[in-house]
Protein backbone atom coordinates (compact mmCIF):
# COMPACT_ATOMS: atom_id res chain seq x y z
CA UNK A 1 0.00 0.00 0.00
CA UNK A 2 1.20 3.32 -1.00
CA UNK A 3 1.65 5.61 2.06
CA UNK A 4 1.72 9.74 2.65
CA UNK A 5 4.21 10.42 4.84
CA UNK A 6 4.67 14.62 6.61
CA UNK A 7 7.56 16.38 6.68
CA UNK A 8 8.16 15.24 9.95
CA UNK A 9 8.25 11.44 9.52
CA UNK A 10 10.69 12.23 6.51
CA UNK A 11 13.01 14.36 8.46
CA UNK A 12 12.80 12.08 11.00
CA UNK A 13 14.15 9.27 8.51
CA UNK A 14 17.06 11.27 6.90
CA UNK A 15 18.55 14.01 9.93
CA UNK A 16 18.72 12.32 13.57
CA UNK A 17 16.36 13.35 15.92
CA UNK A 18 13.86 12.00 18.23
CA UNK A 19 11.87 10.04 16.48
CA UNK A 20 14.37 8.61 13.81
CA UNK A 21 14.03 4.99 15.51
CA UNK A 22 10.42 5.03 15.00
CA UNK A 23 10.17 6.15 11.66
CA UNK A 24 13.16 3.63 10.79
CA UNK A 25 11.53 1.11 12.26
CA UNK A 26 7.90 1.87 10.84
CA UNK A 27 10.35 2.15 6.88
CA UNK A 28 11.52 -1.44 7.36
CA UNK A 29 7.86 -3.43 7.90
CA UNK A 30 6.01 -0.67 4.96
CA UNK A 31 5.67 -1.07 1.37
CA UNK A 32 6.71 1.93 -0.72
CA UNK A 33 7.00 3.60 -2.40
CA UNK A 34 5.43 6.86 -0.67
CA UNK A 35 4.41 9.92 -1.94
CA UNK A 36 6.80 12.99 -2.66
CA UNK A 37 4.88 16.52 -3.36
CA UNK A 38 6.12 20.05 -4.08
CA UNK A 39 5.15 20.60 -0.75
CA UNK A 40 7.83 17.24 0.86
CA UNK A 41 10.13 19.26 -1.42
CA UNK A 42 9.75 22.88 0.11
CA UNK A 43 9.13 22.03 3.50
CA UNK A 44 11.85 19.19 3.84
CA UNK A 45 14.76 21.73 2.45
CA UNK A 46 13.63 24.23 4.90
CA UNK A 47 13.24 21.72 7.87
CA UNK A 48 16.47 20.57 7.42
CA UNK A 49 17.99 24.08 7.17
CA UNK A 50 16.26 24.95 10.17
CA UNK A 51 17.62 22.25 11.75
CA UNK A 52 21.21 23.27 11.28
CA UNK A 53 20.05 26.70 12.49
CA UNK A 54 18.56 25.59 15.42
CA UNK A 55 22.21 24.10 16.04
CA UNK A 56 20.77 20.31 15.88
CA UNK A 57 22.95 19.67 12.83
CA UNK A 58 26.10 21.19 11.49
CA UNK A 59 25.23 23.32 8.44
CA UNK A 60 28.26 20.45 6.94
CA UNK A 61 25.23 17.91 6.90
CA UNK A 62 23.12 19.38 4.89
CA UNK A 63 24.42 18.54 1.49
CA UNK A 64 24.48 14.87 2.56
CA UNK A 65 20.78 14.58 4.17
CA UNK A 66 19.26 16.37 0.64
CA UNK A 67 21.19 13.94 -1.26
CA UNK A 68 20.22 10.71 0.38
CA UNK A 69 16.99 12.30 -0.13
CA UNK A 70 17.26 12.94 -4.07
CA UNK A 71 18.66 8.95 -4.13
CA UNK A 72 15.92 7.47 -2.43
CA UNK A 73 13.86 8.99 -4.68
CA UNK A 74 15.90 7.93 -7.63
CA UNK A 75 15.59 4.61 -5.82
CA UNK A 76 11.78 4.49 -5.50
CA UNK A 77 11.97 4.74 -1.81
CA UNK A 78 8.98 7.66 -2.85
CA UNK A 79 7.29 8.79 -6.30
CA UNK A 80 6.89 12.15 -7.44
CA UNK A 81 3.09 13.08 -6.74
CA UNK A 82 1.24 15.61 -8.74
CA UNK A 83 -1.99 16.95 -7.28
CA UNK A 84 -3.78 19.06 -9.01
CA UNK A 85 -3.27 21.85 -7.25
CA UNK A 86 -7.03 23.55 -7.72
CA UNK A 87 -7.94 20.02 -5.95
CA UNK A 88 -5.87 20.10 -3.08
CA UNK A 89 -7.06 23.86 -2.12
CA UNK A 90 -10.48 23.01 -2.70
CA UNK A 91 -10.00 19.84 -0.21
CA UNK A 92 -8.18 22.08 2.20
CA UNK A 93 -10.83 24.39 2.62
CA UNK A 94 -13.36 21.78 3.01
CA UNK A 95 -10.87 20.26 5.95
CA UNK A 96 -10.67 23.73 7.38
CA UNK A 97 -14.19 24.67 7.56
CA UNK A 98 -14.99 21.04 8.67
CA UNK A 99 -11.98 20.76 11.25
CA UNK A 100 -9.89 23.67 12.15
CA UNK A 101 -12.20 24.71 15.41
CA UNK A 102 -12.67 21.02 16.76
CA UNK A 103 -8.88 20.11 16.42
CA UNK A 104 -6.85 22.88 16.15
CA UNK A 105 -4.91 22.07 13.24
CA UNK A 106 -2.48 24.33 11.20
CA UNK A 107 -2.63 25.09 7.06
CA UNK A 108 0.26 22.87 6.25
CA UNK A 109 -1.51 19.98 8.26
CA UNK A 110 -4.32 20.54 6.18
CA UNK A 111 -2.54 20.87 2.99
CA UNK A 112 -0.20 17.60 3.81
CA UNK A 113 -3.36 15.69 4.64
CA UNK A 114 -5.45 17.25 1.39
CA UNK A 115 -2.42 15.71 -0.55
CA UNK A 116 -3.14 12.65 0.56
CA UNK A 117 -6.97 12.37 -0.02
CA UNK A 118 -5.96 14.00 -2.85
CA UNK A 119 -3.62 11.22 -4.67
CA UNK A 120 -6.10 8.27 -3.26
CA UNK A 121 -3.59 7.26 -0.66
CA UNK A 122 -5.39 5.35 2.13
CA UNK A 123 -2.19 5.14 4.69
CA UNK A 124 -0.84 8.48 6.47
CA UNK A 125 2.41 8.66 8.56
CA UNK A 126 3.14 11.25 11.32
CA UNK A 127 4.40 12.10 14.53
CA UNK A 128 1.94 14.73 14.89
CA UNK A 129 -1.17 14.30 17.35
CA UNK A 130 -3.22 17.15 15.50
CA UNK A 131 -2.38 16.16 12.10
CA UNK A 132 -2.89 12.54 13.20
CA UNK A 133 -6.23 13.29 14.33
CA UNK A 134 -6.89 15.23 11.12
CA UNK A 135 -5.93 12.48 9.22
CA UNK A 136 -8.20 10.35 11.08
CA UNK A 137 -11.53 11.98 10.52
CA UNK A 138 -11.09 12.37 7.15
CA UNK A 139 -10.86 8.81 6.81
CA UNK A 140 -7.47 7.97 6.32
CA UNK A 141 -5.45 5.19 8.02
CA UNK A 142 -2.76 6.15 10.60
CA UNK A 143 -0.71 3.45 12.20
CA UNK A 144 0.63 4.13 15.42
CA UNK A 145 4.17 5.15 15.36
Amino acid sequence: MKAYADTGFLVSLHSRDANSERAIARMQSHTIPMAWTWLHDLEFRNAVRLQAFRKLIKPAAIPQIMNDQTLDLQAGIYFTATPALPDVAREAERLSEMYALKLGIRSLDILHVSHALVLGIKEFLTFDVRQAALAKVAGLKVPKL
